[in-house]
């Protein structure tokens, strides 16, 4: 069995760290595991979407369209643009707070995400909206949204890897300052996903 994994954001909200904790927890339990990045701007605010895949046959890194199993959006507008490459039945976990992209702040536009969440909820079949703000004023830091959005795709039960597994890929992949309150964001992730009542198209 093969677990295909998007996740996609903006630059700097820690995309590639994120996919190489879930590559990393796989690992661990003798899975193989590839990932790639696809980076637009290289900058700051640029879009970033890494693929991972998990299981016994990968031949590719790379995630053909309508096949990954979960979409990890860290942003609304980022989701939907990665949603040709989610499968029929498949889920997204998306962060709620938009982050209006370069052009649209040089344009002054009034961009904030809730379309794009309307959107999702009309084409996802199980769609998973985190408070990703929230949690992030919870544990005193903005730069755990990744980690916090993990923990949301690791209860939908999508990613075939428990919280434990995560917890120790995080042990090995962060520095050891930083592990605390990254399981505390995972942890909030986790519940934030329980709380949310699966939405069915």
């Amino acid at each position: 069995m093969t677990v295909n994994c998007i996740l996609s954001g903006v630059g700097g909200q820690g995309t590639v760290l994120a996919s190489k904790l879930i590559a990393q927890a796989a690992m661990d339990k003798g899975q193989n595991a590839r990932t790639a990045e696809t980076i637009g701007m290289a900058q700051r605010g640029g879009c970033v979407v890494s693929h991972v895949r998990i299981g016994d046959e990968i031949h590719s890194p790379m995630i053909p369209k309508h096949s990954a199993d979960v979409i990890i959006g860290f942003e609304p507008a980022e989701a939907v643009r990665c949603l040709p490459y989610l499968k029929k039945g498949g889920v997204v976990v998306v962060s709620r707070k938009a982050i209006p992209p370069v052009t649209s702040s040089l344009g002054n536009s009034s961009y904030n995400g809730s379309e794009m969440i309307a959107y999702l909820q009309k084409e996802v079949a199980r769609l998973i909206v985190v408070d990703g703000e929230k949690i992030s004023k919870d544990c005193s830091s903005a730069k755990v949204l990744n980690v916090a959005l993990l923990g949301a795709a690791c209860a939908s039960g999508i990613l075939g890897l428990s919280m434990d597994e995560l917890k120790n890929a995080i042990s090995k992949r962060v520095k050891p300052q930083f592990i605390e309150i990254n399981s505390k964001a995972l942890e909030k992730g986790a519940l934030a996903a329980k709380m949310t009542v699966p939405h069915h198209t």
